[in-house]
């Protein structure tokens, strides 16, 4: 089996408290990891109870522009809201415009290079048993001119598959947006997520977070679950 691919960055512990269906194939891209090199990943310790852990520099800045070109040229529709109609008026809970990333030829890589992350990821922080993806990618866009946001929330309810872990790909430099901020609250205070462009966050689906109000600019992301067997 090939060693985990750890892309070039590193690994960021953000912790201060402790708290923390479409495709159905398990991890895409299986052997693909031969071909990346593996330099060695953070030694920082890490703890099961983390809110989330960050991975900066997780994609290069070519593999975003080539992630982003992708995207933009999806067709992005009105964000959905679980138990909702997508006709019925929810904006003080949600305004997103989403499209879906499919498994396909031109997409095999973000497959593959997600797929390797995740495993890395999951292996150093939390140990999960996870089965892979479930569920295509999505790409997500918030606008200043619509004050786009999404309430607090949790990845779960009742799906086809249990999401375990869910990954944010931040697409987007700060400077291009203000507010927009991802946080998290699993404990006793609200945790930040950083922003810098190429930044990955992982977090556990039941974990409660929201995204606030971006107020100038477009900020875009890659959001992502990860599947498997129930929590034991």
């Amino acid at each position: 089996m090939p060693k985990p691919y750890t892309p070039p960055g590193r690994i960021a512990a953000q912790v201060r408290h402790n708290g923390a269906v479409a495709i159905d194939e398990p991890w895409h891209g299986r052997g693909s990891a031969q071909a990346l090199i593996s330099p060695a990943m953070s030694t920082e310790p890490f703890s099961p109870t983390l809110p989330y852990a960050a991975w900066e520099g997780a994609f290069t800045d070519g593999e975003m522009d080539r992630i982003e070109a992708y995207g933009d040229a999806l067709t992005h529709e009105k964000a959905a809201l679980f138990g909702r109609n997508i006709n019925e008026e929810y904006s003080d809970i949600r305004i997103t415009r989403t499209a879906w990333i499919k498994p396909a030829a031109q997409t095999k890589w973000i497959f593959d290079r997600m797929q390797s992350v995740v495993r890395a990821l999951n292996d150093k922080v939390w140990q999960f048993d996870l089965s892979g993806f479930s569920e295509d990618f999505q790409y997500t866009i918030y606008q200043g001119s619509e004050r786009g946001h999404y309430d607090w929330h949790v990845d779960q309810g009742d799906l086809a598959k249990r999401r375990k872990l869910s990954l944010s790909l931040q697409l987007s430099d700060p400077s291009q947006y203000e507010g927009c901020e991802l946080q998290l609250h699993a404990s006793n205070s609200i945790e930040v997520a950083p922003k810098t462009r190429g930044t990955l966050i992982a977090f556990p689906s039941y974990v409660l977070h929201r995204v606030t109000p971006i107020t100038r600019g477009v900020r875009k992301s890659i959001v992502v679950w990860s599947t498997g067997p129930k929590f034991r």
